[in-house]
């Protein structure tokens, strides 16, 4: 009787967990994680505020304190002119610096034995980052809508209509999106938060700034501007200009440049696809 007792015990313990598999399950499941941490954001309102100081500061410096100094080729030197071709760059940076957040939170979410919970539910693996990735997306949304508002206050204005704004903003999320499957990768790497948030920042910043947001390309070094028009935060940062009517000066005439707004669509489908692979895949070595 005790013998028969402990082998069920053990085969008890030892049963597989069963993950759902299917399409269905894994958005349900994807949905459950997003709504996670969705109330964790409304329960930590930090997380929103803090996110929010450094964009609105950006606006504020770029506009009032080097926009006066910084020409556009063909037009003269002027703070409104410049807040004009800021603004683009400045919704960009946005949503891709908002990948640091999201590699802090899902290296805390592994440190914290949060990834063994999960692992003990029969849920889709994948969920738990489409969740987090979800959760950030609607974030970046918001952050963005204050962002625009704060934009309208120092000058900036929307010339092409409110559909045209609309996708400007659709390609400014779709940038954010893919982005946020490279910080779920770093995230799932490190072995800390700390280490998430500056692993998260360092490679953000020579791709934010050798790019079209604060000054033009053709103003770089010859060997640089080639890195600067391929750049995918460059192609966004173009097509959003066309698309607000902010276009300051001519196009430059290079294929991304002219072609911006496919060129946004297509580098963050390819970055999405990489990494979301590669980080699911982690995922699931990591929890064994």
């Amino acid at each position: 009787m005790t013998t028969t007792a402990t082998s069920t015990e053990h085969a008890i313990g030892k049963a597989p967990v069963q993950h759902r598999a299917g399409l269905s399950a894994m958005l349900h499941d994807s949905w459950v994680v997003a709504k996670r941490n969705l109330r964790r954001m409304t329960r930590i309102p930090e997380i929103v505020v803090f996110g929010l100081m450094q964009p609105v500061m950006f606006v504020l410096l770029f506009s009032y304190v080097m926009g006066g100094a910084i020409q556009i080729p063909g037009t003269q030197a002027s703070s409104d002119a410049y807040t004009q071709f800021l603004m683009a760059g400045i919704f960009a940076q946005t949503v891709t610096f908002a990948v640091a957040g999201a590699s802090a939170g899902i290296a805390e979410d592994m440190t914290k034995g949060l990834v063994d919970r999960f692992r003990s539910l029969p849920m889709a693996r994948s969920a738990v980052l489409t969740g987090r990735t979800f959760a950030d997306l609607v974030q970046t949304a918001f952050i963005l809508l204050v962002l625009a508002m704060v934009a309208l206050l120092v000058g900036w204005r929307i010339h092409d209509g409110v559909p045209s704004a609309l996708g400007a903003f659709g390609l400014l999320l779709l940038l954010g999106y893919s982005f946020s499957w490279i910080g779920a990768l770093i995230g799932l790497s490190v072995r800390s938060p700390e280490a998430a948030t500056s692993a998260g920042l360092i490679w953000l910043f020579p791709l934010t700034f050798v790019s079209n947001a604060f000054v033009p390309i053709s103003s770089m070094p010859g060997w640089l501007q080639p890195i600067a028009y391929w750049n995918p935060f460059s192609a966004t940062v173009q097509a959003c200009r066309d698309l607000f009517g902010n276009q300051v000066g001519p196009v430059d005439d290079v294929w991304p440049m002219q072609h911006a707004v496919l060129v946004s669509v297509l580098w963050p489908l390819v970055i999405t696809a990489v990494f979301s692979w590669l980080s699911v895949r982690k995922y699931r070595s990591a929890a064994g």
